[in-house]
């Protein structure tokens, strides 16, 4: 099976610094299922191509000591030494780029760091890729990438073309990509085309996808289909990853193919109504004076980005029950590569709202950011102890959706809401209720807003309150620790 990558950037040989591999040289590399050979067809300063050439050896393959196989169409006897696996770009090929360009898919280079960083002109070709689902899915999962893609069916044979076409395309993609996202994009799409992985998926493949889709996956038109195929149609793997990719979602659409919360109405324009939350929750933390930040729940790190990059909030700290999402915000924020300086500023914390936690105590304000309705109403008053009572906040927001908003949307019927998790969703005078009585329980005052375009029937779709606490001491401890 045979992949080429070919930049025009000058000078192109470059190209090798990116990939880590000479363009002089001949380097193999042994796989669990074979050989994989780099080699450069051509490389000069206007043009430089870079091939992985996998040879699959059946033996190794199909055989290996108490290796688990993941189950293939190929289910007749000889079917684990006779198939296309040595001719057709498949799930093989997507291990050998994971092995071969560890470091290229990590963005990373000695040698050109600025380069690796930026976008090239790029043009990726698979001549035989296993395509279960034909030419249109290949467009259909690269193409929102930023890919220019042909994908030409190969024939079942060209002496008899009545015979009709065959499960493989020949596949080129063109772009003005990083070569980081390009094979990123090669190491998770190829096995999702492919549709047959070739060995078992452990829980581990959940973290693999959403590393290597990391930036991109989230808002994949397609990302349903994506994960469920990569993930080798496991239910449980594809749930837990699809709910992951939920939580960073910058913006929120209705999805045929997983349960994310909707946020614009059909008809609207394109509008992000997570962007204007966050801009009026910092807004409101603005308006507080507090310069030691919580953000309760932060989910894959959205609003801890924006925080970051306002130098008036000199501690930003993240909480969440999930040790797994808070990895994904570390990645979001690239904490591995700020400044010391900068990344002294950032905690992330593993925590649970509905129990006490005395790291919390003395901030100047929190924020409960879609937070509230992902708890069972009965596990409510355990948070509110332990975020009003015990952790005690100068201020603290809370936005919460507006049900009574939900009838705006496209495919929100009775009685659903717009996150599978949801437990609740609030009408505005239950909000209303709610904020009233925990700010007169704990001693804080309160305003309610709404954010989003206002219906003058239904209010506008997210609701959001500022809570102040009336101790002043409690609001002076923020600013002396």
């Amino acid at each position: 099976m045979l992949l080429t990558l070919t930049t025009t950037h000058r000078p192109a040989t470059d190209l090798g610094h990116l990939l880590v591999k000479h363009p002089d040289r001949v380097q193999s590399f042994d796989l669990p299922a074979g050989t994989a050979h780099v080699l450069y067809p051509e490389a000069d300063e206007a043009r430089c191509t870079a091939a992985l050439l996998v040879e699959v050896d059946p033996l190794k393959l199909g055989g290996g000591r108490g290796r688990r196989q993941a189950t293939t169409p190929d289910s007749f006897t000889l079917g684990q030494y006779v198939n296309d696996r040595a001719y057709a770009a498949s799930s093989l090929l997507s291990s050998a780029l994971a092995k071969v360009f560890r470091s290229a898919l990590r963005g990373e280079s000695r040698d050109r760091p600025e380069l690796a960083a930026a976008a090239i002109p790029l043009e990726v070709r698979v001549p035989v890729l296993r395509c279960r689902g034909g030419a249109e899915l290949a467009v259909r999962v690269f193409a929102p990438l930023g890919w220019t893609v042909t994908a030409t069916p190969i024939p079942l044979d060209e002496a008899y073309p009545e015979w009709g076409d065959s499960r493989y395309v020949d596949l080129t993609l063109t772009g003005t990509l990083r070569v980081a996202d390009a094979l990123n994009h090669l190491y998770v799409l190829l096995p999702v085309l492919d549709d047959a992985k070739h060995y078992w998926v452990a829980p581990d493949e959940v973290d693999k996808l959403l590393r290597a889709g990391a930036g991109w996956l989230a808002d994949h038109p397609e990302r349903g289909l994506v994960t469920r195929r990569y993930l080798a149609h496991r239910r449980a793997l594809a749930g837990e990853a699809l709910a992951r990719l939920a939580e960073l979602r910058l913006t929120d659409e209705p999805s045929a193919d997983d349960s994310v919360e909707t946020e614009q109405p059909a008809e609207a324009p394109r509008a992000s109504l997570a962007v204007r939350r966050r801009e009026a929750v910092l807004a409101a933390l603005r308006d507080s004076g507090a310069s030691r930040v919580l953000d309760l729940g932060c989910g894959g790190g959205a609003l801890l980005t924006a925080l970051v990059a306002d130098r008036r909030f000199t501690e930003v700290v993240g909480t969440d029950v999930s040790s797994q999402v808070l990895a994904l915000a570390a990645r979001r924020l690239r904490l591995d590569r700020l400044p010391e300086r900068q990344r002294d500023r950032i905690r992330l914390w593993q925590s649970a709202l509905t129990y006490r936690d005395d790291r919390l105590r003395g901030y100047g304000a929190a924020v409960l950011m879609e937070v509230v309705e992902h708890l069972d109403p009965p596990r409510l008053p355990a948070l509110e102890d332990a975020v009003f009572g015990h952790a005690r906040p100068g201020t603290v927001v809370v936005t919460t959706p507006n049900v009574e908003y939900n009838v705006r949307y496209e495919g929100l019927g009775p009685g659903r809401f717009r996150h599978a998790d949801h437990r609740f969703e609030w009408t505005r005078p239950e909000f209303a209720a709610w904020v009233e009585r925990v700010a007169a329980t704990h001693g804080y005052t309160s305003t309610i807003g709404g954010i989003g375009d206002e219906d003058p029937e239904l209010g506008a779709p997210t609701q959001m309150a500022v809570l102040t606490c009336t101790d002043q001491t409690t609001r002076k401890e923020e600013t002396t620790r």
